[in-house]
């Protein structure tokens, strides 16, 4: 209905069928694809904050597409008819204006429609309002004066200051307001209205139509809310991220995914180790090289991998590398200090397994003396060639009590490389990894430096797709510096 307060401005236009038709349709397949996804989203699990964050803004699509759907099927059906005694909104002389026709009902509520006549007191509400208001049409409608009476009293202010200002100044009414029905049900209702004046000017009436829009703001209540739960999960993951980056940063001495270290000297052992990330999470890191300066001059070297992400997995990273740093400085040799570590796995309060190989370097003899457990062997490259050295025994740190682990050495020479590396650090399968460092063999062992080497090997390996991270550490019984 036109409101008579603006009767002086020209009337749109209707729009042409055809151009509605066609919005019709748009909305209707645009709300299929919307519920496609909604049923896809659904069918994850509930536990997920993500995926309920995903179904409620969903339902909310769905339901404004609901609503968009049943204004434009009100659109193409035209002007509602109005009677001779009722045009452009203002009533005859003598007559009552009829309440504007109530809207088609679309899913986001029904839609009631009400008029109270300030000249007479009649008040004429549609069936439907009677039934968004759970009010028995015998009961009759309410007036102005009761209608606040079923509000919650925070709102009851809001309505009243809508009325007063529609009555008095003709301002249009716009607002929601909640109401408790007498069946003692929660909704909230969307009012719009405006004055009618009579042909005085004055205010003769008030037409308002009332939407139930209850289950839309339920839905954007479930969105707020989940909304709300992914942010806070990704506040804590952004702080569990922050926190063991810090941890890992304190116990891992490849900072920025590098380690170097050159000793000048006759035997002297240049060292270099580059870390290659996951390609599906680049942050994370299970897989570690660390080596140190003994007392007495030998070096420790080592490699490994423990699985696992998280606060948890990075403490026991932390006290895993502590107590062999601990052992190796305490002169502990390879086997033993494995078994030792196998038993704090085994007996930590978070039990875990993980793979390693632990080697101690003796600069006065050019002794490799090596460790492992379910890690993959060293691959010794001399002369352009390159082979894997035989592992001696050893199973996985945390699988078994009392496990003893096995030594073996190899004298390296001045010119030879010697490449550790963890599982995650080439193709599938270890025969196939092997393989492809060991296709290196040439390129290795022209290289000048323990460094260069390592760049060589990740220029190879580095950008293939590893769905676990990995390390690489080279070895040169040189005493070339980078």
């Amino acid at each position: 209905m036109p409101s008579p307060l603006f009767a002086d401005r020209p009337a749109p236009q209707p729009p042409e069928r055809g151009s509605v038709d066609a919005l019709i349709r748009q909305t209707r397949r645009l709300r299929g694809d919307v519920d496609a996804v909604r049923r896809d989203a659904s069918a994850e699990a509930d536990d997920d904050i993500l995926r309920r964050w995903q179904r409620a803004l969903c339902d909310l699509a769905v339901h404004q597409l609901d609503d968009l759907g049943a204004h434009l099927d009100q659109l193409r059906a035209g002007k509602p008819d109005l009677s001779d005694d009722l045009r452009d909104g203002i009533p005859a002389q003598g007559t009552t204006a009829r309440p504007p026709a109530a809207r088609p009902a679309p899913l986001t509520g029904r839609v009631g429609s009400a008029e109270w006549n300030l000249l007479t007191d009649e008040v004429t509400w549609s069936d439907e309002l009677y039934e968004i208001f759970g009010r028995p049409q015998e009961s009759g409608p309410l007036s102005l004066d009761e209608l606040p009476s079923l509000l919650f009293p925070e709102d009851q202010a809001l309505l009243t200051a809508m009325v007063t200002a529609c009555l008095i100044d003709g301002r249009p009414i716009d607002g929601e307001f909640r109401i408790l029905t007498a069946q003692g049900r929660v909704r909230t209702l969307h009012m719009m209205g405006e004055p009618v004046l009579d042909t005085g000017g004055c205010t003769a009436s008030m037409w308002a139509v009332l939407r139930d829009v209850s289950a839309l703001r339920r839905s954007e209540r479930a969105l707020r809310d989940t909304r709300d739960s992914v942010q806070r999960r990704q506040h804590l993951v952004q702080t569990e991220e922050r926190l063991v980056a810090e941890l890992q940063e304190a116990v891992l001495p490849t900072r920025g995914g590098s380690l170097e270290l050159a000793r000048n000297g006759p035997a002297a052992l240049d060292l270099a180790a580059r870390h290659l990330p996951a390609a599906s999470s680049p942050t994370a890191r299970g897989d570690w090289s660390d080596a140190l300066d003994l007392p007495g001059g030998d070096t420790l070297v080592t490699v490994g991998d423990l699985p696992g992400q998280g606060v948890a997995a990075a403490s026991t990273l932390a006290m895993l590398l502590g107590a062999l740093r601990g052992m190796a400085v305490a002169g502990i040799e390879p086997g033993a200090l494995l078994g030792h570590l196998n038993q704090l796995l085994e007996t930590s309060r978070q039990p875990a397994l993980g793979s390693a190989l632990c080697a101690r370097y003796r600069p006065a003899t050019g002794t490799f003396v090596w460790a492992q457990a379910a890690n993959p062997a060293p691959l010794l490259f001399r002369d352009g060639t390159g082979r894997a050295l035989t592992p001696p025994d050893g199973v996985l740190l945390g699988a078994t009590s009392g496990a003893a682990y096995e030594q073996a050495d190899v004298r390296l020479l001045p010119g030879d490389v010697l490449v550790l590396h963890t599982d995650g650090a080439g193709r599938a399968g270890t025969e196939a990894r092997q393989n492809h460092l060991l296709a290196l063999a040439p390129l290795l062992t022209r290289a000048r430096s323990a460094r260069e080497c390592a760049e060589t090997i990740v220029a190879e390996l580095g950008g293939a797709e590893r769905t676990d991270d990995a390390c690489v550490m080279v070895a040169r019984p040189d005493g070339r510096t980078a």
